[in-house]
């Protein structure tokens, strides 16, 4: 449910794992010297939580705020990889039924890549839920692991009309669906089926049906062909991040994890321990998913600031960081946004 500006807004703030800390408070300051009045309700969720003996990585205070609060900006959690317990970010989104992950990518202002000029400005719209991220998986005989992918005509339905409304009301014209259907008929088929049985309702819409694998080459082929695509957990995660780099990178990638009731607002890329501390992670895809964040709370001035800050510092103060080709620290951009938000 979306706010009215008139309401106050509570928000469970989640500062995350690695650089999560640096770039969620990046986020936090700018949206306080942007004059939008939110109170925070700061939860632990990630690493330090499974260190406390917690498998699901998220503990029930967190669980109560996001419940009561609705709406959430998060830093990245770190997951081990390999063994131990399933992700986090898996859990939230199960809990709370956020089955849309939404992942817009449009070029920036000021960042030069192979792609420049070129007009990208696309949207993932990605099912959260199912598919292979249900983590049903267990050793079938020694030496065999078996993983189950679950696809379900009413969550395909979910994410399809999801995908066709946002295209709608972003005014947007086409909407893409992309899955693994030629291989996959009965799983990846349920997607495909479902997407053409609702597509008639939006006539004024331009859809298709493309294979996942030629998506990817499409994208990186002549990605501003591209508008809305929708497409399968496993598959969503793997061409959003694919579609990041065409704009410079996953620092420049936001996300939105949407349900019925709750919202959580975070950036694509990880944590990063390998630079956290050090006050030089690039926090623009924080600081974009914290102006989609404003967006679903009714903020749309202040959200339409903040993206215009960031190009703005970028662009005409040429402040950047690192991996924008520049030395300044996560602080020091956040500070030179802050003064144009």
């Amino acid at each position: 449910m979306t706010a009215t500006p008139s309401d106050p807004t509570v928000a469970t703030l989640i500062p995350g794992d690695g650089i999560g800390p640096e770039c969620v408070g990046a986020a936090r300051r700018i949206i306080e010297a942007a004059g939008v009045q939110i109170t925070w309700e700061e939860c632990e969720a990630g690493a330090e939580v499974f260190k406390k003996g917690l498998p699901s990585g998220v503990p029930p205070e967190t669980i109560e705020s996001i419940s009561r609060t609705r709406v959430a900006l998060k830093g990245p959690l770190e997951t081990p990889v390999g063994f131990g317990e399933k992700s986090a970010n898996v859990t939230l989104r199960k809990l709370f039924e956020t089955y849309a992950n939404v992942r817009p990518v449009r070029e920036m202002p000021g960042v030069t890549t192979p792609y420049s000029g070129r007009g990208i400005d696309l949207v993932i719209v990605r099912e959260n839920v199912e598919d292979l991220y249900a983590g049903i998986e267990y050793m079938q005989t020694p030496g065999v692991a078996q993983a189950l992918k679950l696809i379900s005509e009413k969550g395909s339905e979910k994410i399809a009309r999801f995908a066709f409304e946002y295209a709608r009301s972003e005014e947007r014209t086409k909407v893409a669906c992309a899955t693994k259907a030629n291989i996959m008929k009965l799983s990846e088929g349920t997607l495909k089926r479902v997407f053409e049985r609702v597509a008639p309702e939006y006539p004024e819409l331009e859809s298709w049906h493309v294979i996942v694998d030629n998506c990817a080459h499409q994208l990186v082929k002549r990605p501003e062909q591209f508008d809305v695509i929708v497409t399968t957990n496993m598959n969503g995660d793997i061409l959003s991040d694919l579609s990041s780099a065409l704009i410079g990178g996953l620092g420049f990638a936001p996300s939105a994890n949407v349900g019925n009731e709750v919202a959580i607002f975070e950036a694509v890329h990880g944590s990063a321990p390998d630079i956290a501390g050090r006050g030089i992670a690039n926090p623009t895809a924080l600081l974009l998913a914290a102006a989609m964040m404003l967006d679903h709370v009714a903020e749309l001035e202040a959200a339409r600031r903040l993206r215009r800050a960031i190009e703005t510092v970028i662009v005409q103060e040429n402040v950047r960081t690192r991996d924008m080709g520049g030395s300044a620290s996560t602080a020091e951009f956040a500070r030179a946004v802050a003064r144009r938000a």
